[in-house]
């Protein structure tokens, strides 16, 4: 009896899985908590909208809202690009390591400020003031985002942790995904500096640009 135990426990232990040191093999609950900060952050959005407190002339006073739609709009796209870029990336990487965890609390540290940055770009545009400091907020918040998406990248796929089927030719693809935002993010930052409106077209301009196909994605 002693000897088939003994059998028995060698078996499970060839089958078990086998994890690697340091790493924790499913991301799951990784992604899970991921969408939930990111559902947190497009609804605080919205909070930034006030109704006029004139209802006497409400038309008017929704037409004056304009900046806080605009703001909203662009703001809501965006975070939803970043959040189909986490799940592209998390639907390569096969483990995650204490890295990855800490890589990925930073970006959603990024995530839920997001929506002050959104709140200011809405306030300078009501105002007509400040709004080259608001541009330069709001594109460096998301260029942030997007450097953080290529360093923890970078690290799954040194690390070994990304699946083997994404490579090549869709780990290229990702990267050069992950590459273009970097830029152009950080190239309508820098122009926000001097041209807050001609940066913060730049900035917007990528909603569309994301969605071009890349060769091999």
């Amino acid at each position: 009896m002693r000897g088939w135990f003994g059998s028995l426990r060698t078996v499970y232990q060839r089958d078990k899985p086998q994890r690697l040191p340091g790493v924790e093999r499913d991301p799951v609950r990784l992604v899970f908590f991921s969408d939930a900060v990111f559902a947190i952050a497009v609804t605080l959005l919205v909070l930034e909208i006030q109704p006029p407190e004139d209802f006497g002339h409400l038309l008017e006073g929704l037409g004056r809202l304009w900046p806080s739609y605009l703001a909203y709009a662009v703001s809501f796209l965006l975070i939803g690009q970043v959040w189909v870029n986490h799940h592209v990336m998390f639907e390569h990487i096969r483990g995650i390591d204490r890295r990855i965890l800490f890589l990925n609390t930073l970006l959603l540290l990024d995530i839920a400020f997001l929506p002050f940055p959104a709140s200011v770009l809405a306030g300078a545009l009501h105002a007509g003031e400040g709004l080259g400091v608001a541009v330069v907020l709001y594109g460096v918040t998301f260029w942030v985002a997007a450097l953080l998406f290529n360093v923890l990248w970078a690290h799954a796929r040194m690390g070994g942790l990304v699946d083997a089927g994404a490579l090549p030719d869709g780990g290229r693809a990702i990267t050069l995904r992950f590459a273009t935002a970097l830029v152009w993010l950080g190239v309508g930052t820098v122009i926000g500096v001097f041209v807050p409106v001609a940066g913060m077209a730049v900035i917007a301009a990528f909603i569309p640009a994301y969605y071009l196909p890349i060769r091999g994605e």
